[in-house]
């Protein structure tokens, strides 16, 4: 669980009773879900069905949270069936509020949390589906292309009162101010422009969920009016998979093609927002040691080289 707290057979007991009394689902078992990181996860087991519950505690994410709800909703209303289907409430709520957190119940989606190169194909093919939804009706945060991420981060990095961890950063000081740097020279070049943007989920590869027949992609707790490199960064290193993740919007008749600028800007915006996350939550030094130069390398080696390109035309 995202909060790492023992939870007692008192809170579980109260919990089961809360969602029985708000949305008529009777649990025989609730039992924790190795499922998200923003939240507390657990899975409830009644006679005939199995359910999916989501609390999440803090500040920095409740609203967030309760914001992609009608999100998530809008997207099954308009024929999205791979994705978590909300449970509402008795009176009709797509979420509710309990002991201070906001809590959502889902239908349970059967299947392993993976990803590697061959999930990619499914997963560029499901998203694309995803821009074809209409986003008018929906009331969506839109990207602004900003450096809020980093400006958070420095503000984080400065009141840190872990030793080890301020020591970590401090050693790496050139490597994130030279990205905090491109981030702001690449917001600069995207800011303004809002052509493309579609409903994004912001981390499908990290949530792609499949039991080898069907596929899902879940938590879409940050959704995002935005374009599609925002879900396309990740892989933009590789040309199978900036070529794979085209043929996806071409299939679906989409006519956009992924920009190079853009591209530049997710990869050092998600590296501030990982980052920030880190240090909201566990801030565990060998975790961020591991990511300075971990999975991610990759995409800040290409994004450094459009960046280094753009640069030069410019001088």
């Amino acid at each position: 669980m995202y909060s790492n707290v023992k939870r007692n057979s008192k809170y579980i007991k109260h919990l089961s009773t809360f969602i029985q009394s708000e949305y008529g689902i009777n649990p025989i078992t609730l039992t924790p879900a190795k499922r998200g990181f923003y939240g507390e996860t657990w899975r409830i087991y009644t006679e005939s069905a199995s359910y999916f519950v989501k609390l999440v505690y803090t500040n920095t994410h409740k609203t967030v949270y309760e914001c992609s709800f009608p999100v998530i909703q809008h997207l099954c209303d308009h024929g999205i069936d791979f994705i978590s289907h909300i449970v509402k409430t008795k009176s009709g709520s797509l979420a509710s509020h309990y002991d201070g957190a906001v809590l959502g119940v889902f239908d349970w989606i059967d299947g392993e949390n993976i990803e590697t190169d061959s999930t990619k194909i499914p997963e560029y093919e499901m998203l694309a589906k995803v821009y074809n939804v209409p986003t008018h009706g929906i009331s969506l945060t839109c990207e602004n292309f900003t450096d809020k991420h980093a400006t958070k981060f420095f503000k984080q990095w400065n009141a840190l009162e872990d030793k080890l961890l301020f020591s970590l950063l401090e050693k790496n000081r050139d490597k994130i101010v030279h990205r905090a740097n491109r981030l702001r020279y690449v917001s600069n070049l995207c800011r303004g422009d809002t052509s493309g943007f579609v409903i994004t989920h912001g981390d499908a590869g990290g949530n792609f969920v499949t039991d080898g027949v069907q596929s899902y992609i879940v938590d879409w707790d940050n959704p995002l009016l935005a374009p599609p490199e925002r879900d396309a960064w990740v892989m933009c290193s590789r040309n199978w998979a900036r070529e794979a993740f085209q043929n996806a919007l071409r299939q679906n008749g989409i006519t956009y093609a992924l920009q190079p600028q853009r591209l530049a800007f997710y990869c050092y915006d998600f590296f501030f927002f990982y980052l920030t996350a880190f240090l909201d939550t566990f801030a565990q030094t060998d975790t961020v040691e591991e990511y300075l130069d971990g999975w991610i390398k990759d995409s800040f080696e290409y994004a450094d080289k459009l960046c280094d390109i753009s640069l030069g035309d410019k001088q």
